[in-house]
């Protein structure tokens, strides 16, 4: 089995390899004068069992076409299986036609993965669970959601006045996965959205009066929806609002956002490589997911179930 780690999230990459005691493939993945991707693999890859780590997340496009070239330059050496590794899979939110002549660029990215030449697709938290299915290749979509729980049980002991919070109606079945797995009550937050990238809450359906609530979704963006669903349930009575979050795109004034919004803390996975303007808020705290994707790595490898991981 070789590890090859794209320039997305060199960190975690890192700590998966440490996890698995295994060190990355000697590899370059750099750029000509013009800003094309060029990659050249410095190991003996015939025959191997290849994992490339690469999220597609800021700057999405150039992390695309790193994963693409990297894939490309393993087909061409004669890697015995590629599993493209994807913490976070960008385009995800494009899932279905939104309107006349719009793309469905979560399926166009699929094809290309595919075309490239991998064999496998493990991810984790796919915005539409049904983005698996665009896939013409075995695909695996792990969920965070055993990770953050671990992290709310030993930073907010249980009581009955722990509430989960869903920020939006599509959330609800993620949402109530947590909820089941700590015990606690569920609401939800019923929002309209203006436009894209605003939103607007309109009714919390539930009593959050005297709970401490925990928003739980699989993306904050630019944290309008967030902030906006703290809001509310603040005025609604709620003593308290965090936010457990599994990919933390945080673009344009999403940090400023959470630092001065009522959000106690917003805790996001390290599925994307942060800025210091995130590792630096006092309010943004990162939890780990290399843990749970090496182990899923080393079960693929050995044929081994993966949905247990999931238990």
């Amino acid at each position: 089995m070789k590890l090859l780690a794209g320039n997305s999230n060199r960190t975690l990459s890192q700590a998966i390899a440490t996890h698995l005691d295994m060190p990355l493939t000697k590899a370059q993945v750099k750029r000509f004068a013009d800003n094309e991707v060029f990659a050249v693999i410095e190991e003996n890859v015939r025959g191997e069992d290849v994992f490339i780590l690469q999220s597609t997340s800021y700057p999405a496009n150039d992390n695309l076409m790193e994963l693409l070239i990297m894939t490309d330059a393993l087909v061409r050496a004669s890697a015995k299986r590629i599993t493209a590794v994807m913490p976070y899979f960008g385009y995800a939110r494009q899932d279905r036609k939104t309107g006349g002549r719009t793309p469905i660029s979560a399926k166009l990215v699929a094809n290309l993965i595919t075309r490239a030449g991998a064999d496998r697709v493990l991810t984790m938290d796919l915005h539409a669970g049904q983005i698996q299915g665009f896939f013409d290749i075995p695909t695996d979509n792990l969920v965070a959601t055993p990770v953050l729980a671990q992290d709310i049980k030993e930073n907010y002991p249980r009581g009955d006045d722990l509430m989960i919070v869903s920020p939006d109606v599509g959330g609800v079945v993620r949402a109530r996965s947590l909820a089941s797995r700590l015990d606690a009550d569920l609401a939800i937050v019923d929002k309209r959205r203006p436009k894209a990238g605003e939103s607007e809450v309109m009714n919390i359906i539930g009593d959050v009066e005297g709970r401490r609530c925990i928003l739980f979704d699989d993306i904050v963006d630019s944290g309008g929806t967030l902030v906006n669903a703290a809001k509310a349930l603040i005025d609604q009575g709620a003593t308290e609002v965090s936010a457990y979050i599994s990919h933390g795109v945080l673009s344009g004034p999403a940090v400023q956002r959470v630092q001065d919004g009522p959000l106690k803390e917003l805790v996001i996975t390290d599925s994307i490589d942060q800025p210091h303007e995130v590792l630096n808020c006092d309010k943004i705290r990162t939890v780990s997911v290399a843990p749970l994707i090496g182990e899923a790595i080393r079960r693929i490898a050995n044929e081994e179930s993966v949905s247990k991981l999931f238990d």
